[in-house]
């Protein structure tokens, strides 16, 4: 009866931990008793250099700024130890006793995300003992914003970093070009955001059947912005502290409007019409490569975002240039003119010590360069292809991925772009195709990523109710290790507590409607 009752005892606090953790861990065993967070404890570290400085303010963040403890005893120890080679990239071991917490990790990022752990099993100033052995499943683990279609604030985008590393997810793409406004500063460049980061019309719809036209900052009833190269290393900067890198897309060759609005010799026609580029127009590349020297100075990420989705081709077929092009190179088919730029760029990029990666129509028309990364939207077959030919891969199937569709019965919820990807359908989806699972094509799926677009999200409000709670299950199916969807569903209803306490939208779980049918991501 005794042995009954201590194990009992043992599931019921194990239950309790548990609940509050999202991603959950890999593995977990707990304790008795609890550590008393109090500001006089002592802090014993090998961490140096910016990542000491980073840590160190993540643990402030839960235990409050350290009291000196010259002359009294302190209150608890915390112990944060880097061993290289130690556990894998991004795990941790944390230990949690009455009076001693230690993590151990190969990487500052494993101690980081200890102590995301630690904040989250935080309940009323305590932290239940535990021993905790933990790693992420894939190494790519983001979330992309469309800052084009609607634009948003230096302090909302760092907000969303929170809440991200929170969830240890760690890569934040940008979409910041396309037709609906250019966002990043181009010194050399200014045209571009001077005459396109501004429209005279909020509304997106309203915007393309108004005839898709800019205005200059200042004009009455201006909508949009833009962000300076100051703007964004302060927001990779703010990311760094807490182990996210900032992706940077610029897209090509399709959704170029804006350029082409601006530098109308960049198209096929030379009056800007279209949305893809001129490609048989040497002076095209010299564009590309001047912009993407400025993003590369901005941004440290190793990884480069190129677009490369939807072009219509429409005009290439019937432009001089790109005739041209296509008789001297002897193509045989109108998507090698894509091929063309993407090989082009991919080239620039390798040369520039960066590795660039592109929606699933860079696969098409030409051969990619080995390090290369593809993501794949247009369900998993593109991921499919170019994980069988070894590149590496991100799934984000738009069915599964895409945070702009619905999340309940569309005639209850605020206007979204289509599509229907409840918080059940989101969870349950497997990134890893069943045809590639044990084949050596399995190790190239680098991961996956939650995107939104902007196209019906005017407001941040808006923004944050279509991010969560999906975006939570996507943080739980990176880290690797999941539950049951009633289980996860418990989780993600504590959860969505924590984040509107520290002022996030979130849908309400509580009054989901529809039930969710399965759907196959092909």
């Amino acid at each position: 009866m005794k042995h009954l009752l201590f194990y009992l005892s043992l599931f019921c606090s194990l239950g309790i931990q548990a609940q509050t953790l999202l991603p959950l861990p890999v593995q977990q065993q707990a304790g008795n008793g609890t550590f008393a967070l109090d500001r006089r404890y002592k802090l014993v570290s090998n961490l140096k250099g910016e990542d000491s400085k980073y840590i160190k303010e993540q643990v402030a963040m839960l235990m409050g700024s350290p009291q000196s403890t010259a002359q009294a005893q302190p209150r608890g120890v915390i112990m944060l130890r880097l061993n290289p080679g130690g556990s894998a990239a991004e795990g941790y071991k944390l230990n949690v006793t009455t009076d001693t917490i230690r993590i151990e990790a190969s990487t500052a990022a494993g101690i980081f995300y200890g102590i995301q752990t630690l904040r989250q099993l935080e309940q009323q100033q305590r932290i239940p003992c535990t021993k905790i052995a933990d790693s992420p499943r894939f190494v790519h683990r983001g979330f992309m914003l469309d800052t084009s279609r609607h634009f948003w604030s230096k302090e909302f985008i760092k907000k969303q970093i929170d809440a991200l590393a929170y969830f240890k997810l760690n890569s934040l793409h940008l979409h910041l070009t396309d037709s609906e406004g250019w966002r990043i500063q181009i010194k050399k460049y200014p045209q571009l955001t001077d005459e396109t980061a501004y429209r005279p019309l909020i509304n997106h719809s309203q915007w393309i059947d108004g005839g898709r036209k800019y205005c200059k900052k200042g004009t009455p009833g201006a909508y949009g912005g833009y962000y300076t190269q100051k703007d964004l290393k302060e927001i990779v900067a703010y990311a760094r502290s807490r182990y996210i890198n900032v992706i940077p897309e610029i897209e090509i060759p399709g959704h170029s409007h804006e350029v082409m609005q601006v530098f109308k010799d960049l198209s096929c026609t030379g009056q800007g019409d279209g949305f893809d580029l001129c490609v048989g127009n040497e002076r095209t590349f010299k564009f590309l490569t001047d912009v993407l020297k400025e993003v590369i100075s901005v941004f440290p990420s190793k990884v480069i975002h190129v677009g490369g989705d939807e072009a219509t081709m429409l005009y290439w077929k019937k432009c001089p240039k790109c005739i041209g092009l296509y008789n001297r190179m002897n193509m045989t088919d109108t998507t090698q003119i894509q091929g063309y730029i993407i090989s082009r760029i991919d080239s620039f990029l390798t040369a520039n010590g960066r590795r660039m990666i592109g929606w699933d129509e860079i696969l098409d028309g030409t051969t990619l360069s080995p390090q290369a990364l593809v993501m794949s939207w247009r369900g998993e077959q593109g991921g499919i292809k170019a994980s069988q030919m070894k590149h590496h891969v991100v799934m984000s199937p738009s069915k599964f991925y895409y945070l702009d569709h619905y999340q309940d019965k569309p005639e209850t919820q605020p206007k979204a772009f289509g599509g229907y990807s409840p918080l059940e359908k989101v969870y349950t989806y497997d990134p890893v195709p069943a045809e590639l699972k044990g084949t050596d094509a399995e190790k190239y799926i680098d991961g996956i990523q939650g995107n939104l677009w902007t196209e019906c999200v005017e407001t941040s409000s808006h923004a944050e109710y279509m991010m969560y709670p999906r975006l939570l299950a996507i943080a739980e199916t990176a880290w690797g290790t999941k539950s049951s969807y009633a289980d996860f569903r418990k989780r993600v209803l504590s959860m969505e507590s924590y984040l509107r306490s520290k002022g996030y939208n979130c849908f309400d779980l509580n009054r989901e409607t529809d039930t969710y049918k399965t759907e196959t991501a092909k």
